[in-house]
């Protein structure tokens, strides 16, 4: 008998961690930590990556790249950064084996090949960028510099679960240099638009933006702008974080620049990023008990069709209709897949693709041959209906653009439904406990206060967000005066 899947009312981490191998997205590697990201996983990764690149080449930035490792004197230049990654470094302190004497199958470290300074897998890019810049940027009309690199870091994480957390992890960071603070604070928030208008229109994920507290901050930081969305658990994810940076980096390495006056001042910096955590999110917000639950706009697969036949000449028949639509929804843009897989039943195939969360799929036998006619199954809603093959890429397009819509529609329904307004700290205490989700409260603004609520409750301030609006109020701990509400929520 086939085990039986955990579903999200069971466990809701158990079903996330099953989910994950059993929709073919990646798995757990030979290297602790580390995942290996299966070709399915990785395509979407890929639409994911393709479609933020076109975004930020659509801003004025290029891609260029980095090196892995970073020379230790440079990593601890700008110290807050040093000190806040400290903890998750991996470090290169040689640089070749040799065999072992007492045992010549194995190999040891040879100690005499120590590097004469040891090198940080990096965690993160500025230290190597910025030492980078100092030698790129020398007048004014050298900048803006607007980079952004594709790559893979290293974050030595002890509690590790795919995608979401992981020692190795792929990313995009972008790292820009500006000749003023306005134009420096206008790029940070810029690319937190660019990172909202993707989650929500690409991902159908309804996201908060907002500003993190100073103890949130990135490190190095002088302020931190986030978006966070709520999984279905009523648990917080960041989605993506942009970094106003201020000369931090720029007078930790020296980074000056000649006006048009020919004064020197130090440049100013943003830094921001998003991550494989997005796949992470993208799994959470929509997918259900029987599998990934994918948007349009990001699935591999955005139409399925499989053939059920019992002769040869059905199959000809069908596989000459398939042919047929495959090249009226290429022209359209819309990814398509016929599947005459011999080897697998029409019902195999059915399970296979609703795991794998292809948003369409179709079938077609005989008699829907005959009478023009092709059967049509949405995965958000499951809902299965008979329409004619005329016309059908039309009908398509409407559907996909239609189940975009409603996956937003509806985690935006779920994201309501959770989010609540509470005004003391044991109605706040009692209502987590009970049923988690966001909560909007009064803080008084220290990081006392915010380690407190941490401690009481493992729930952490996600972010002061950018609409609220200002509204006097006492905290909710410690009833000291307010100005406006936070959010507070577990995370992830």
């Amino acid at each position: 008998m086939a085990q039986k899947n955990c579903t999200r009312e069971e466990d809701y981490s158990r079903w996330y961690n099953e989910l994950v191998p059993r929709a073919d997205l990646a798995e757990n590697s030979g290297v602790r930590g580390c995942m290996v990201i299966k070709p399915y996983g990785y395509a979407i990764w890929e639409k994911i990556q393709a479609q933020l690149d076109k975004m930020f080449k659509e801003t004025g930035h290029q891609n260029a790249y980095f090196p892995l490792f970073v020379p230790k004197s440079l990593f601890e230049a700008e110290e807050k950064n040093a000190e806040g990654f400290a903890k998750e470094c991996a470090v290169v302190t040689h640089y070749r084996l040799k065999t072992d004497p007492n045992n010549p199958s194995k190999l040891i470290v040879d100690p005499e090949a120590k590097l004469e300074e040891e090198l940080i897998v990096r965690p993160t890019s500025e230290a190597i960028i910025w030492n980078t810049y100092k030698g790129w940027i020398q007048s004014y009309r050298d900048l803006p510099i607007l980079i952004n690199q594709w790559a893979n870091v290293v974050r030595w994480e002890m509690r590790t679960r795919l995608f979401l957390r992981t020692a190795e992890f792929l990313w995009q960071e972008g790292h820009t240099a500006h000749a003023t603070k306005e134009e420096a604070i206008a790029e940070t928030e810029q690319m937190l638009e660019v990172y909202a208008e993707f989650a929500e229109k690409f991902m159908a994920m309804p996201v908060i933006k907002g500003r993190k507290t100073e103890s949130e901050r990135f490190a190095g930081a002088d302020d931190t702008y986030c978006i966070e969305a709520m999984m279905q658990d009523g648990k917080a994810l960041q989605a993506g974080t942009s970094h106003f940076l201020g000369q931090n980096f720029a007078k930790a390495f020296d980074v000056k620049f000649a006006d048009n006056e020919g004064k020197l001042e130090h440049v100013w910096a943003t830094s921001w990023g998003v991550s494989t955590r997005l796949m992470g999110a993208l799994i959470m917000t929509h997918s259900d008990d029987e599998g990934l639950v994918l948007p349009p706009a990001l699935a591999p697969i955005q139409v399925v069709m499989v053939p059920i036949h019992k002769t040869e000449e059905d199959l000809a028949n069908i596989s000459a209709k398939a042919a047929e639509l495959k090249a009226k929804l290429a022209k359209l843009g819309i990814s398509f897949k016929y599947d005459d897989d011999d080897n697998k039943r029409p019902g195999w195939k059915f399970a296979e693709y609703e795991t794998k969360g292809v948003p369409v799929r179709l079938a077609m036998g005989p008699r829907d041959l005959e009478n023009g006619k092709i059967e049509i199954a949405r995965r958000d809603t499951k809902e299965k209906t008979v329409v004619d093959f005329e016309g059908l890429e039309t009908y398509i397009h409407n559907l996909l653009e239609d189940i975009q819509t409603n996956l937003y529609n509806r985690a935006a329904k779920f994201r309501t439904e959770n989010f609540h307004k509470v005004d003391t700290y044991e109605e706040f205490k009692t209502q987590l406990k009970e049923k988690g989700g966001f909560y909007l409260v009064h803080w008084d603004g220290t990081s006392e206060t915010e380690e407190k609520i941490k401690q009481e409750t493992q729930a952490t301030i996600r972010c002061i967000p950018l609409d609220a609006e200002d509204e006097e109020g006492v905290c909710m701990v410690t009833g000291k005066p307010s100005k406006r509400r936070v959010v507070i929520a577990k995370a992830y």
